[in-house]
């Protein structure tokens, strides 16, 4: 490093990979990027080649070998290393190995006692009880009594009677257990203790820890995150207001987020929906500065029909869905805001010369996640050559994908069929809703696999979900 630049190694692929490399191109940073046998038609190698040059690009086995990625750093003089989403972005270890190896790096995220602290979503609904932040009624730690599990479904169970709900029911985790491994729902109280002792003996079995979660089940919810920016002393925060992800998969995968997260002065609720997101958004902030928070996070929640906001997990990373939130933001009456780049520069002891009252969010986005999948099929994955991916440029939209433009692209089988991120402005939502729509119908997307077998995508289960959006 000299002069201030920085050389920083870029530890993921395809369209994060690509806006890391933009963002330090716009900062004066020079980047690395890696890439895998099966990754190099990938249009963040182009990017690497195009503005990096030669020595910006690394062939390595695997995304995941964290040796082969310091080893990649050291040879490229690296100073600073971006996980982007996935792979390490989340993997406290690896943040700590970052900043305390023999050559330390500057890891461009939170730190790793902080992505430890809140990547245990036990220790983070303690804390946010704490702070007086609504979470999923339900244990805050694990519980290993049977009497006392059973008095707790039966609180649960009676909570949800009074609340009016039609069919009462609670959830019942391995709370060792992760990526929805051992849970059960248990809607018949003279079934619980049966539940609770498989679910315990399994846990016993798979983790070498039979603690058990209880937890309330919710239904019809709707799925909100707060998108959180703090600096690299942990001393000033503020958020970028919120998003709405409630159109999933069957898997719980998003696929349309949109910003704000509710639309008061178009669509009624039943709830003062204005009041609700400043709730959340204030509560997030209360965390955040709880834990000297510094980089940028997501606050997620679930809010009930009838309005009840309860905290779900804190995301210590960067979100696919991130460019949704900037896409509404202004900081200083400046709209060129890209919260990638906000993360690498406050990332690098940059100032947050702004403050909550600086940042103003206005009219309305979207973001589509083109994939090629089969949603009528339970979202089946297919791989395949992509032959042709065109759309028609507007100044409201804005489209990042990996697949090159003018040639074919193999669609690598080892990770998932994304295809592009498509993010869509307007005045309303109702405006963002026809533009979105308009862009679907003209996108041009073709390709078949080696058996002829056309390309399937989600586009048209896009186009039927925009009609609802926001909507309980």
């Amino acid at each position: 490093m000299h002069n201030g630049r920085h050389k920083i190694l870029i530890a993921n692929r395809g369209e994060i990979a690509i806006r890391i490399a933009r963002a330090c191109v716009e900062l004066g940073h020079g980047f690395v990027c890696v890439y895998t046998e099966a990754d190099s038609q990938s249009g963040h190698v182009d990017y690497a080649r195009e503005h990096g040059g030669p020595d910006s690009l690394f062939r390595i086995g695997s995304y995941r070998d964290a040796n082969e990625i310091f080893s990649v750093a050291d040879k490229a003089g690296a100073t600073a290393i971006h996980p982007g989403y996935g792979f390490f972005a989340e993997d406290f270890r690896f943040a700590r190995r970052v900043t305390e190896r023999s050559n330390p790096l500057i890891f461009i995220g939170p730190s790793w006692w902080i992505i430890r602290e809140l990547g245990d979503k036990i220790n983070t609904k303690r804390l946010a009880r704490s702070l007086g932040v609504p979470t999923v009624p339900g244990s805050d730690s694990p519980v290993y009594d049977e009497l006392e599990a059973v008095e707790l479904a039966g609180s649960l169970f009676s909570f949800q009677r009074e609340q009016g709900f039609q069919s009462p029911a609670i959830m019942v985790k391995a709370s060792a257990g992760g990526g929805g491994m051992g849970i059960e729902e248990v809607s018949d109280p003279d079934e619980f203790r049966s539940v609770y002792r498989r679910i315990r003996n399994y846990a016993k079995r798979q983790f070498n820890d039979d603690g058990v979660l209880i937890e309330q089940r919710i239904y019809d919810f709707n799925h909100l995150e707060v998108q959180v920016v703090s600096d690299r002393e942990g001393r000033n925060h503020v958020h970028f207001g919120t998003r709405n992800c409630s159109v999933q998969s069957s898997g719980n995968q998003k696929r349309i987020e949109v910003a704000p997260g509710f639309a008061p002065d178009e669509i009624h609720y039943i709830f003062d929906a204005g009041n609700l997101l400043e709730r959340i958004t204030g509560h997030s902030l209360t965390m955040a500065r709880e834990v000297n928070y510094d980089s940028v996070g997501t606050w997620e929640w679930i809010v009930t029909p009838r309005g009840e906001p309860f905290l779900m997990e804190v995301n210590t990373r960067i979100q696919v869905e991130n460019g949704v939130s900037a896409a509404i933001a202004s900081i200083c009456g400046n709209d060129d805001v890209d919260i990638v780049r906000e993360q690498v520069r406050l990332a690098l002891g940059g100032p947050m010369d702004y403050c909550q009252q600086d940042i103003s969010l206005c009219g309305a986005a979207l973001e589509y996640r083109i994939i090629a999948e089969n949603p009528a099929a339970d979202f089946a994955p297919w791989v395949g050559c992509i032959d042709e991916f065109a759309w028609r440029d507007e100044d409201w939209l804005e489209v990042y994908t990996q697949v090159p433009a003018g040639r074919s692209y193999e669609i690598p089988t080892e990770f998932d069929p994304n295809l592009a991120l498509a993010i869509v402005r307007g005045s309303s939502l109702r405006q963002v809703q026809e533009r979105g729509l308009r862009f679907l119908r003209d996108l041009s997307l073709k390709g078949a696999d080696r058996n002829g077998r056309l390309l399937e995508s989600n586009v048209s289960y896009l186009m039927d979900k925009t009609a609802g959006l926001l909507e309980f």
